[in-house]
Parts: C-alpha cells; structure tokens; sequence
C-alpha cells in the first residue's frame, strides 16, 4: 500500500502543500476552519508523519533514551511507565536499555544511544563513583537527568527521593512502636540510594540504641540476600529488621516465617519503594513509599528546562517527600495502609 504523502492530503483538502505541513507541523498558525479541514482529510487518508524525514530536517530524533540498571528490580517497570507517559505527552518516545548493574555495560548503552542521536538522555546509575565518568561525558552532549540515584554535586540534573527523610519515618515509627534492638539490612557498594538509607539508619538509630548504628548487614538489592539475611541475624534476636528495599524485606519476611518467627510480635520488618509485592507480602510490608509519579513528571520537568547541554545554567538537584505505609509487618495491631507524611521538597 503506497504511503500517504503531504501531496496527497493538500489535494483532499483543498490546500496547498505549505499550509498541510504548517497545520501538521504546528509551526505556524493556521485559521482554525482551515485546520480542521487539513486534519479530518490526513486522519480519513491515514496519514503518519515521516519521522526519519522531520528529524533529518529538524535535527531532532523526538527520543529519549532510558538506561536502567535492572530491569528485573520490580521499582523499576513501575517509573519507566510513569517516565513514557509524561513523555508521550510531549511527543517524544523512549528508547529503553538495560545494563544489568554493570557500570561497563552502562557506559556502552550511553554510547549507543548517542549514537542513534537521541535528544535527551534519563539515567538511574548503576554506582555513585564509577558511573560518573560516563555520565559526565553524555551530560556535556545531551541534556540528561539522573532519577533515583545521583552521581555527585554538579555532575548532571536530578531527581530523586528524600531517603534520609524516609529512613527517619521507618526510625520513628519503630520507635513508637517499643522497638529498641533495630538492624539494617542493605546493599554494600557505592549506589547513591544505598549509600543515603545506610547513612541514615547510622545516623539515626543511636537514639534507639547506642550499639544499633553496628548493626548492619550488607549483600544487595535481593530476595535472596534477605533470606541470607536472616540465617546471619536472626541468632541475636533482633526486635526489628529495617530494609534498604522491599525485595530484601520479602526474603526476610520468607525466611523468618520458615524459622517460625512471629512477625511482628518478635520481630517487625520493613522496607522501602513500596513496590507492588510489598502489599501482598505475609504479612503486608510496612515500607516507604517512592512518589512514582512525580519522579517521572520532575524529571520530564526538568529535560523541558534545560534545552541543551550547552545551557550553562547550575545543575538542578531535587529531592521529593516520601510517605511511610504502615502495614502489619510492623504494627502489632495490624494497622492498615496508611500514609505518613514526610519532609517538604527541597531543591
């Protein structure tokens, strides 16, 4: 079937091909009787915009491309949904790549992306230190946001949450609670998120217990370091289990309920994201809850404000509330989903 041309919708219409490609470009302003003409005969025509041909002449490709660092982190399929709606609502499609926690294979996907000429570039790094190099060099080509994770002050645009406001919500919470022999488990490594929630938990939990802020384990962001977890700790006989995510919390929660532990009278157990599996969890998960949406709609914000990576405006960091989410993994009385205001947001 031959392809609909502006030829063939200027002659449906009525109109010469200049003012079809004005009214389907939108680059210049068209009666509106005129406009709707031109419309109703390309949607009867079927037709679709070369886009290989726009970006030719405009020098823009209308893509963004997303580099995560584990698709399989279940935190993750939750924002890139967010991340294409806010951008499709601008026009603009997202090229999506994987690099399976692996800073080599991260700075490839850059390359490759560069390569195809995309616009923009949004990034959640795979390590604080040894992504920074690869990201400094997309940033100073593309305008390039980073989302969930950092790579140090002045490195490229960011956005994400608050952590140490989170950590200090699941801290209180325990608190009231009657918990007084608290200990983190998390991810080693120099991931930024990583890296702010054990902080904070060191930071904050001495007012608990002075001997809390040694309490800590560290594997990664996984199911199965959770149940290892356990098998590690669980001799001490810890009061609470504070998570750095919820895939650590569930295996914490699996294994603890194989050893009969009673959860949360012996032991309270909480995470952090709020990922889908936090709420079917046995028991549910109380964990800090990411605001999905507005990372996603900050982080279109903020590519919109920079359009080039030639501006030579400072580099935007922003930090966004998390809320807690109480559930029974914590609460004696079984409290139900219930959302805890955090700090305010902050730039």
């Amino acid at each position: 079937m031959a392809e609909v041309t502006l030829k063939d919708v200027a002659l449906a219409s009525g109109c010469s091909i200049a003012t079809v490609s004005r009214v389907l470009a939108g680059t210049r302003p068209v009666g509106v009787d005129t406009a709707r003409t031109v419309r109703e005969a390309a949607e009867r025509l079927g037709y679709r915009p070369n886009q290989v041909a726009r970006a030719l002449r405009s020098r823009s490709t209308g893509t963004v491309g997303l580099v995560l660092p584990q698709i399989t982190n279940p935190f993750f399929p939750s924002l890139v949904r967010e991340l294409e709606h806010a951008l499709h609502a601008e026009g603009r499609a997202v090229l999506l790549a994987d690099c399976d926690d692996d800073p080599v294979t991260e700075a490839a996907r850059i390359g490759a992306f560069l390569g195809r000429r995309v616009d923009a570039l949004l990034l959640i790094p795979v390590d604080e230190r040894r992504s920074r190099e690869a990201v400094a060099s997309a940033a100073a080509q593309v305008p390039l946001v980073l989302l969930d994770r950092g790579c140090g002050p002045g490195v490229a645009d960011s956005v994400a949450v608050d952590n140490a406001a989170g950590m200090a919500l699941v801290l209180d919470h325990l608190a009231a609670t009657g918990r007084r022999r608290p200990c983190f488990v998390g991810a080693a490594g120099t991931a930024s998120a990583a890296v702010e929630r054990r902080a904070a938990y060191e930071a904050g939990v001495a007012a608990l217990d002075p001997e809390a802020p040694g309490r800590v384990a560290l594997g990664d962001f996984s199911v199965e370091w959770g149940r290892a977890a356990v098998d590690r700790l669980w001799p001490s006989r810890p009061d609470a289990l504070i998570c750095g995510n919820d895939l650590i919390a569930a295996g914490a929660l699996q294994r603890l309920r194989q050893l009969g532990a009673d959860v949360p009278g012996e032991v309270a157990v909480t995470g952090f994201d709020d990922i889908p599996l936090a709420g079917l969890a046995d028991p549910a998960l109380t964990t800090v809850r990411q605001p999905v949406g507005e990372l996603a709609a900050e982080a279109a914000r903020l590519l919109g404000r920079r359009p080039s990576a030639a501006d030579p405006g400072p580099r935007r960091t922003i930090r966004l509330a998390p809320h807690l989410v109480v559930r029974a993994s914590s609460d004696p009385a079984g409290v139900s989903p219930a959302r805890r205001p955090g700090c305010p947001e902050g730039a």
